[in-house]
């Protein structure tokens, strides 16, 4: 596993209790731009897209996305 980024967009609709047709309705974004992103196989994202989505939701972008680094892998910093 490489670093990548994560999506929580599955789990803020599930929170919310809201579907992709929903939320697609209410933020103006394309359908399958919102399929992609909720099944973490988007591999790019429009700044608008993520500003809609945080007003929906109400959240900040850390609470949509995160960084994940495979701990098995070299940082490429040298020990001191």
């Amino acid at each position: 596993m490489e670093a990548m980024i994560r999506c929580h967009l599955g789990r803020l609709m599930g929170e919310r209790k809201v579907r992709i047709a929903d939320v697609a309705r209410d933020t103006g974004l394309h359908r399958n731009t919102l399929t992609l992103l909720y099944k973490e196989t988007a591999t790019r994202v429009d700044v608008d897209a993520i500003d809609r989505l945080c007003g929906y939701f109400a959240c900040q972008v850390q609470d949509l996305f995160e960084w994940q680094r495979d701990s098995s892998k070299p940082t490429g910093r040298k020990p001191k």
